[in-house]
């Protein structure tokens, strides 16, 4: 793969992040630059790490976790978007919901949106590509997409909290959904 291929592939790559960072951004109001570093950090490690498990164990893993793909990543998409919307229907008005902003809800997420990145893993292998700078570029491209998805909803920041919360549940189930029927 030439450079613009690389490039072009991060961008692909990172677009389910920028869509959960921005269903993130509708609902957190609190600590938004922590927050969104803090989302954009582990979906871009995670999107840079995953291809590397997928160039080193693409004969071994592709095996257990291609066919299922899909449907892991439908479901923890889906059962965030229901949490999403479900907390913004049980919790006061003021309150900010944080259990998704938890070290082992973004582990959750940022696998969830780097499950495509093992696949390129394997295309870098199949392609006889060297993965240093095309990782480093999925990562950073991924990071820069996340930070931007979130705060994109700076426009939003003056409607009803449990509006825009419901709003990025009914994001994150729709990503479910296109990601199972796709």
């Amino acid at each position: 793969m030439n450079i613009i291929e690389v490039l072009l592939l991060a961008v692909a790559l990172s677009i389910d992040a920028c869509i959960v960072s921005f269903s993130y951004g509708l609902s957190i109001k609190e600590k938004r630059l922590k927050n969104a570093l803090l989302l954009a950090g582990y979906t871009g490690f995670f999107q840079a790490l995953m291809p590397v498990f997928g160039y080193y164990l693409a004969d071994f893993v592709k095996v257990f976790i291609l066919p299922y793909s899909k449907l892991i990543v439908f479901l923890i998409f889906a059962i965030l978007g229901i949490q999403f919307i479900k907390d913004a229907i049980t919790q006061k008005e003021d309150s900010i919901n944080t259990e998704c902003l938890s070290a082992g809800c973004l582990f959750i997420v940022a696998v969830a949106t780097s499950i495509d990145a093992f696949s390129a893993g394997i295309s870098l292998l199949l392609s006889n590509t060297k993965f240093l700078i095309p990782i480093i570029l999925f990562g950073i491209i991924t990071f820069i997409n996340s930070v931007l998805g979130f705060f994109i909803t700076e426009k939003l920041k003056k409607l009803n909290t449990k509006i825009l919360q419901i709003s990025g549940g009914c994001i994150l189930i729709g990503l479910a959904l296109y990601t199972i029927l796709a």
